[in-house]
């Protein structure tokens, strides 16, 4: 059983930078695709990013791209997010994913993630 704890959402300005971590705990992550999605205030899981298991790929939604950079250190188990240039669309309930599977890609739909973790509110403001 995996289990996912995020920190380090807040109330920023628009323009600032933000810098999410993920801790996984229970088992090692070094074989697995994560990733992060957003709850926008409509109630959607929007995919945010991800990365494959050795740090080799990563994807993210056109949103972000050039503005938010996902990495990860398998031997620490964490997984970060890091947000600059932030917008007040990227107001949301941001959540650290794991697909407990041995892929090389990046799945992009809510429901192919096993596990998901409480989630931290990013806040951004005009």
């Amino acid at each position: 059983q995996v289990r996912l704890e995020e920190s380090g959402g807040g109330l920023v300005q628009a323009g600032d930078s933000l810098r999410l971590s993920c801790a996984a705990s229970g088992e090692p992550i070094s074989t697995y695709t994560m990733g992060w999605f957003r709850l926008t205030p409509r109630k959607e899981r929007v995919f945010v990013g991800g990365i494959t298991w050795n740090g080799g790929r990563t994807d993210y939604a056109d949103a972000v791209k050039g503005r938010f950079t996902i990495s990860r250190d398998n031997v620490k188990r964490m997984v970060y997010l890091q947000m600059n240039s932030l917008k007040p669309e990227d107001t949301a309930v941001y959540y650290c994913v794991l697909r407990r599977q041995l892929i090389n890609t990046i799945p992009i739909m809510a429901n192919e993630y096993e596990y998901w973790g409480q989630g931290t509110q990013v806040t951004v403001s005009a």
